[in-house]
């Protein structure tokens, strides 16, 4: 499994969930995560259907969604 030490919650493992960005321990990725939020779901509404995330967690993946936004802006 892949992680790095500025996002240490997620993870990329070829294994799960076809190599997905995932929360670390979850097979819950990333895009699942945003695609809540972006539906409309609060925090309180992701926590209470999936009781292994914390709003640690949902703000871990934000973080590396902003950076992956970011990292690809500068190549571009």
């Amino acid at each position: 499994m892949y992680t790095s030490p500025a996002h240490p919650l997620i993870g990329i493992d070829p294994e799960i969930r076809f190599g997905r960005a995932c929360i670390i321990g979850t097979r819950i990725s990333v895009d699942d995560v945003l695609g809540w939020l972006g539906n409309g779901m609060s925090n309180a509404d992701i926590i209470e259907d999936f009781p292994e995330l914390t709003e640690e967690l949902i703000r871990a993946c934000l973080r590396y969604a902003a950076d992956r936004q970011r990292h690809t802006r500068l190549v571009a």
